[in-house]
């Protein structure tokens, strides 16, 4: 059972603010409603949930523009959110979801935030959805997702576009997409590829770098170590100098504060005096205090005085002024009440002279309305006649320039029929000379053959070339991996055995080699022969050392060991002079043996086991696991010959591998260049096939258009002839009956002389009206003028009766300022008597406090001079203090000197340095030379350059990564190899399922095409390429009654009717779940439209497709099981409403059902 689409749910996608629910149920589901509705929305809400992720293809500017805007009421939403529920998707759909029968599908979009999918639940890819919906031939792009747009695009598209039809049909869109997936990781894989190679050359050449660097580390220690003694020195020596500094400087801080305590007693005694002579001033500053406050008190008086002077002066100013401004007010008053007068007298004469003038208004006014009206009826009767007279002429015009424009129309068509015979005649014979020639069709097909045999070989010489390349790219790289492991083996031992022999070389400063170097000890006695001899194994042979060995005779009688003991000479190989020492020291395999005969050992002999323990004759005994540096040096050794040996054998093992790896490398690439020169080879045959295909296809081409164009022009010409021949007769016509048509000249003279009756009728009415309207006017301006008189009247009225109360109001005011003016003015003489008496009181005062002030003077010098002598002593005091001081900061200098040294020490010492001891000299001079000897040794370390002192550790990290690199390139070749079977298997797949469904599609389409035009014939055509995978689709029909012809040069309606043909040609194959039909009936007429949902009813019984119609035909609407009406109650809101037909059927008439 197909999967089924059950129910889309939509909740702020665009118009669709609220949630709302379309139930995509079995048959034909109908979306109608007006344009701009919204029904649009509805289909590309499923599209966008089935992964369009183009936001043009939705009619927005960017992806948010599908969630819902906003309207005048209503907020905008911030998320979006499309559900499709699925319906028997068990054992159809991907991981992990292939054992769920039902499946729910969200895509939800958050503004700022991207949209993102869910598949029950599960967060998904957008490229999971779009695989899903193509692996069921569904999808956003897929063509059962049909529009005017989308018929309209199968007609124009070119063939090769054509050709995703069949692939849907062919259920291989999901192919297409796994393959360009395996392509973009095939094509990672060889890059990654490339760059481990270039990774590991790089790494190789870092790695011999390291190495370099690893031994100018190991002399950067040697002279650090150096710097490290020489620093020590010359710390000893500042350490040294600063305490001897330390110890001056407190010996002349100790004489500064004796000198301090000097001048401390002489500021005493200095500051006593001034201190009594300062005591007297108090009294003294408060008599000068007391004469200054009486002086002040009688100056202020005097300035009150003469402040009340200045205020009696201001106070007569403003009255003078005041009485001045009530003079100039009364006469202003007096004027105004005489104006008053005088104009109520002007405007009682005008009153007297308007109403003279009204008289006889009656009679005037009656006879002007008299004349208005019979020149208004005059005017009335002259338009009549004259709209009379200009209907007639105007009727009359219309006639004979309709029959004018009809003659000239019919003249043109005439001309146009004739000029278009004579062109399709010529054009008929120029394409009837270029007619292809069938030979040029023949050899351009047997080029093309030729061409395909030679591509094919050329495909089976690169499949071969890319066999041998993998082959030897497979040996190249275990070639590098042995060489890898043998190199990584090599330099192991190489490091090991370098590192053992510098341990055990001499040092330069040795003199004599120790015995022990000329040692060779069997495996496993390097801790026996360590712990019996020890530091003894250390001493030289030469007897010029302070410590040798002496070569001695051997014993005249050999003293015995105990039995269970065997002599280390017999284990040990060395000078002679080691022979009387070896024989001597037995050789136990247990401790158990070692300590019951240590009783019986000769005086100079000892037991030993091989784990180190000693039975010394004496008694002294010393148990295993004391592991000695002789034991240590003796296990070195023979471990430093073992590693020599090994190293010998994997250096030769590493000159093999490098060898191999030269000859595998060799054979890689010359495997590589054969392959490139293969491919180049089937690059160059196939761009000759696709020339020779594309010459062959244009050829076809050239011959069907000729042929097609031929027959058109053909049917064009008998047309155009015909019509002609219409043409013709009805000229003739035009021209009888243009000749009947009446005198237009005579009307328009009688038009023009009702005019000038009209315009001399309307020159009177317009007199006799302007009479009349004059005669109103002066009425209306003479009552106007009245109403206006008496208003001013009034008025003055009013402001005569005001002026009389102020004239009277300002007469008293008068009265009374003019004697507050003479009070004011007796004042100033009153106010001098007074200023003479303040003055005389201010004098007396001036001349006591002149004399309390030199008494103040004179005790203040006296306490001036005191105060300098005091501040002579302070200031011996200050530079004695000075003194101190800076004796102090010497103290403190040195003892910060001496600190600086001890942080100096700690910092580049550590704590508890072991410092030699100073030199007995502690100059200037000698702390110079320390510091140049340890400036040499420093710049010698700065002339080393930049040292890299983890080299050894980056060494042994490049090496890993070396060895990663090799395995990771082996996965690399291993997932190259899969991925390129992998690409050949789908292409293989694709044009096994494009080749078989082709037949049936064609056949398919055929049925369908006679069906939808009852009758004719057609056919489909792969043009351009031979392989299905490249090759275009070509749609050729013939109508009933026309030839055959391509899709191109048919004409609107059949371009649709053969688009939809070949779109349900494509579902018989491969059953869509779903198929959304937006508008597609538009350019349908009644009778196509009724075989379009004929065929749909069909498909639905055929194919099990549910189909949502997007329609405004009546009989599209009438044919569908149920309806969906989009509305848009709310501006900008989109609703839906349901409406199920059969179930409204049933309601309506059930016994009429029930008969049928």
């Amino acid at each position: 059972m197909p999967v089924s689409f059950r129910r889309l749910r939509i909740a702020g996608f665009k118009s669709f603010a609220e949630p709302t629910s379309v139930e995509i149920l079995p048959g034909l589901t109908g979306i109608v409603g007006p344009n701009g509705c919204g029904k649009s929305n509805v289909v590309e809400a499923l599209r966008w949930a089935m992964g369009e992720s183009s936001a043009r293809n939705l009619r927005g500017g960017e992806m948010e523009d599908v969630i819902f805007a906003g309207t005048a009421g209503r907020a905008s939403r911030n998320i979006a959110e499309v559900t499709l529920f699925l319906d028997e998707t068990h054992g159809r759909a991907p991981p992990p979801f292939h054992e769920q029968p039902e499946m729910e599908i969200i895509r939800r979009i958050e503004r700022g935030s991207g949209s993102a999918y869910r598949i029950n639940g599960r967060e998904v890819r957008a490229r999971d959805v779009q695989t899903l919906f193509a692996d069921m031939a569904s999808g956003a792009r897929a063509s059962a997702m049909v529009s005017q747009g989308r018929v309209s695009a199968l007609v124009s598209a070119k063939p090769e576009e054509r050709r995703t039809v069949l692939e849907e049909a062919a259920n291989i869109t999901g192919l297409h997409a796994r393959r360009h997936e395996a392509e973009l990781k095939l094509r990672a894989a060889e890059a990654n590829l490339a760059r481990a190679d270039d990774l590991r050359t790089q790494l190789e050449g870092q790695l011999g770098g390291l190495k370099r660097q690893a031994r100018q580390a190991s002399r950067y220690r040697n002279i650090s170590s150096a710097i490290r003694a020489a620093e020590a020195e010359l710390l000893a020596l500042q350490r040294a100098r600063v305490e001897q500094g330390r110890a001056q400087a407190a010996a002349a801080l100790h004489a500064a504060e004796l000198a301090v305590a000097a001048a401390t007693d002489a500021a005493t005694a200095a500051t006593t005096r001034t201190a009594e002579a300062t005591a007297a001033l108090p009294e003294l500053r408060e008599q000068e205090s007391n004469a200054r406050t009486v002086l002040e008190r009688h100056r202020v008086s005097q300035e009150q005085v003469d402040s009340e002077a200045d205020a009696a002066r201001a106070a007569l100013g403003d009255a003078q002024r005041r009485l001045e401004q009530i003079r100039r007010d009364l006469s202003h008053a007096q004027q105004l009440q005489r104006d008053a007068a005088s104009a109520d007298q002007r405007l009682a004469a005008e009153q007297e002279v308007l109403a003279a003038a009204d008289d006889g208004h009656e009679e005037r006014s009656a006879a002007a309305e008299a004349e208005a009206i019979a020149a208004a009826e005059a005017v009335r009767t002259a338009e009549a006649e004259a709209n009379r007279a200009t209907e007639a002429a105007a009727e009359a015009n219309a006639r004979a320039q309709a029959a004018a424009q009809l003659l000239s129309q019919a003249e043109h068509r005439t001309n146009r029929q004739d000029e278009q015979f004579r062109t399709i005649s010529t054009e008929r014979a120029r394409i009837a000379g270029q007619q292809v020639d069938p030979a040029l069709i023949a050899r351009a097909t047997q080029d093309s053959s030729e061409a395909e045999a030679a591509v094919a070989a050329a495909r089976i010489a690169v499949e071969q070339a890319e066999q041998a390349r993998a082959a030897t790219a497979s040996a190249l790289a275990a070639a590098r991996d042995a060489q890898s492991t043998a190199d990584s083996g090599r330099a192991r031992l190489a490091a090991e055995t370098q590192a053992l022999a510098e341990v055990l070389s001499v040092k330069d400063g040795e003199r004599w080699p120790p015995m022990i170097d000329s040692l060779t000890v069997a495996d496993g006695l390097e801790a026996a022969l360590g712990a019996v001899l020890g530091e003894e194994l250390t001493s030289a042979l030469n007897p010029g050392a302070a410590r040798h060995w002496r070569d001695l005779p051997a014993f005249d009688v050999v003293p015995t060991l105990p039995a269970c003991a065997t002599a280390l000479s017999a284990f040990v190989q060395g000078p002679p002079a080691l022979a009387r020492a070896l024989s001597q020291i037995g050789l136990v395999e247990t401790d158990h043996d070692g300590s019951d005969n240590q009783s019986n050992l000769l005086p100079g002999q000892s037991l030993v086991s091989r784990s180190g323990a000693i039975w010394r004759w004496d008694g002294y005994t010393i148990r295993a696991g004391t592991p000695t540096q002789a034991a240590v040096r003796l296990q070195q050794r023979n471990r430093l010959m073992g590693l020599r040996t090994r190293l010998t054998a994997a250096e030769q093992v590493a000159a093999e591998a490098r060898a191999a790896r030269a000859t595998a490398e060799a054979a890689s690439q010359a495997a590589v260049t054969a392959e490139q020169t293969a491919r180049t080879g089937r690059r160059e045959w196939e761009q000759k096939l696709e020339r020779a295909r594309a010459s062959l296809t244009s050829l076809r081409n050239q011959a069907t258009t000729a042929t097609a164009r031929l027959a058109a022009v053909d049917d064009q010409l008998a047309r155009i002839t015909q019509e002609r021949d219409e043409a013709q007769a009805a000229l003739a016509q035009v021209r009888a009956s243009a000749t009947a048509l009446p005198d237009v000249t005579a009307l328009r003279r009688a038009v023009d002389q009702a005019r000038a009756v009209l315009s001399a009728a309307r020159s009177r009415e317009t007199t006799a009206r302007g009479s009349r309207d004059s005669i109103a006017r002066d009425h209306a301006a003479r009552a106007n003028r009245q109403r206006v008189i008496g208003a001013e009247r009034t008025g003055w009225a009013e402001r005569g009766k005001d002026a009389i109360d102020r004239v009277t109001d300002l007469t008293a005011r008068q009265a009374e300022a003019e004697a507050a003016v003479r009070a004011l003015e007796a004042r100033p003489a009153e106010i001098a008597a007074r200023r003479v008496a303040a003055l005389d009181a201010l004098e007396a005062a001036e001349a006591a406090h002149r004399r309390a002030a030199a008494a103040l003077s004179q005790a203040t010098a006296q306490a001036a001079e005191a105060d300098r002598a005091a501040r002579a002593a302070e200031a011996a005091l200050a530079r004695s203090r000075e003194d101190a001081v800076r004796a102090e900061g010497v103290v403190q200098q040195a003892n910060h000197a001496w600190g600086t040294v001890v942080e100096r020490i700690l910092e580049r010492l550590g704590a508890n340095p072991a410092l030699p001891d100073p030199p007995s000299d502690l100059s200037q001079e000698a702390e110079d030379r320390a510091r140049k000897r340890l400036e040499r040794q420093w710049k010698e370390r700065e002339e080393m350059g930049p040292v890299n002192l983890r080299a050894e550790q980056e060494a042994e990290e490049v090496e890993k990564q070396i060895a990663t690199i090799e395995t990771d390139r082996a996965e690399l070749t291993t997932a190259i190899a899969k991925l390129r079977g992998s690409i050949g298997h789908l292409n293989r797949e694709g044009r096994e399922r494009l080749g078989a469904v082709f037949q049936e599609v064609d056949r398919n389409f055929q049925q369908l095409f006679s069906r939808m035009f009852n009758g004719g014939r057609a056919h489909l055509a792969m043009v351009g390429s031979d392989d299905p995978l490249e090759a275009g689709l070509e749609i050729y029909a013939q109508p009933p009654g026309k030839k055959l012809a391509a899709l191109s040069l048919l004409s609107g309606g059949e371009q649709a009717l053969t688009a939809l043909s070949l779109i349900f040609a494509v579902f018989r194959c491969n059953p869509a779940p779903v198929c959304v039909l937006d508008e597609v009936d538009a350019p349908l007429d009644d009778a196509n439209v009724d075989r379009f949902c004929t065929l749909l009813e069909d498909m639905v019984r055929e194919t099990g497709t549910r189909f949502l119609v997007v329609t405004h035909h009546p009989l599209t609407m009438a044919r569908m099981d149920r309806l969906y009406g989009v509305t848009m109650q709310e501006r900008g809101v989109s609703r839906l409403l349901s409406v199920d037909l059969a179930r409204a059927t049933e309601m309506v008439d059930p016994p009429l059902l029930a008969a049928e």
